[in-house]
Formats: structure tokens, C-alpha cells, sequence
């Protein structure tokens, strides 16, 4: 799925409910943890206590594996920067999805996860903190709400609203339009 860009970011942080997953983390209060894998083992469903599927949408799990074995993505960063209402339940989630190709968890491809309840602008700085040697100019960012966008947007960061997720045309237009900034 990747190709061979001239440029791209540096560092590159998706939010998870609504953008990695759906639906997200406080709609399924009642449920929730533990998760097991779906029928496909984790590649793209998780099911609840109660039953009640997570999905993984669009192309995430291949984009996750790129991102950590992709010669193209080799000197990036891929960071997670989400508020969702269920820190823990997110961070199971990241165990049990599985990329694709690979069949590895999510989480074994991120280099640092952001994840607690704050404005995005805040987790992008405690990015900048830990990578002090990257711009925000040189990172990106995925989120399914528009309010989010419009605020990292603000720092200086390529910021890229994806109401339907990380599909494939999200991806490959938001590298091409970085690659020729």
C-alpha cells in the first residue's frame, strides 16, 4: 500500500475513537472490557462483554504496519493523541487489534501514545516536548472532528479531518499533498 514519497512527516499522530475505531470508547459504557478478538482474531473487530463489536476502520491496521516497516516511514514517528473516556479500555484495544499484513498488536507500531483527557493542542506539545528536534511544520494529524482539527491546526500541523476514518483516499491524498508543500 505505501508508496515512495519525496517528503513526508516526521511525525505522524492519528486520535483513535472515530478515526482508528469505531464507535468510540464511552458508547459502549455497560460493556466495555474485556475485549476479545472478533472472528477475523483482531485484524479488524473486537467484541465487548456484552457482545457489542469495535471495528476498525478503513486501512488502520495497514497504515500501522507501514508506518513501523515501511521504508518510506522509516524516520517518522507515529504517535496516538486521543481524550478518549476510557484510557484503559483504548490501551486494550491497542493490544488486541492485530495490523495488517503482520498480525501484530496496534500498539507495537507507536512510538508514543498521548492518551488521556486534555485539549488536542496539549498533546501535541507534550509531543514537541519529546521529540524537541521536529517542528510542528513536520508532523501530521488525523481526527474524525472537524473542533480538533481546527485547533492543532493552529500549532502550524498538517492537520487532515477523516469523518469516515483512516480510508485509503484520506491517506494517500493527505501524503500527497504533504509531499508537494
Amino acid at each position: 500500500m505505501s508508496n515512495n514519497y519525496s517528503k513526508v512527516p516526521r511525525l505522524i499522530a492519528f486520535d483513535l475513537d472515530g478515526t482508528i475505531w469505531s464507535p468510540d470508547m464511552y458508547m459502549l459504557w455497560g460493556g466495555g472490557a474485556p475485549f476479545a478478538p472478533g472472528p477475523d482474531g483482531g485484524r479488524a473487530t473486537l467484541v465487548d462483554k456484552t457482545g457489542a463489536t469495535v471495528r476498525m476502520l478503513g486501512i488502520s491496521g495497514s497504515i500501522m504496519h507501514d508506518m513501523k516497516y515501511s521504508d518510506t516511514f522509516s524516520e517518522s514517528i507515529c504517535a496516538l493523541v486521543s481524550c478518549t473516556d476510557e484510557p484503559s479500555w483504548a490501551a486494550e484495544c491497542l493490544q488486541k487489534f492485530k495490523t495488517f499484513p503482520g498480525d501484530e498488536p496496534l500498539h507495537s507500531c507507536v512510538d508514543s501514545s498521548q492518551i488521556y483527557k486534555a485539549n488536542k493542542q496539549q498533546h501535541f506539545r507534550a509531543l514537541q516536548m519529546q521529540y524537541p528536534d521536529i517542528s510542528f511544520s513536520e508532523m501530521m494529524f488525523f481526527d474524525n472532528e472537524m473542533h480538533n482539527v481546527t485547533t492543532v491546526r493552529q500549532l502550524g500541523v498538517h492537520s487532515i479531518c477523516c469523518p469516515d476514518g483512516m480510508t485509503e483516499q484520506v491517506w494517500m491524498q493527505a501524503l500527497e499533498d504533504y509531499a508537494s508543500s
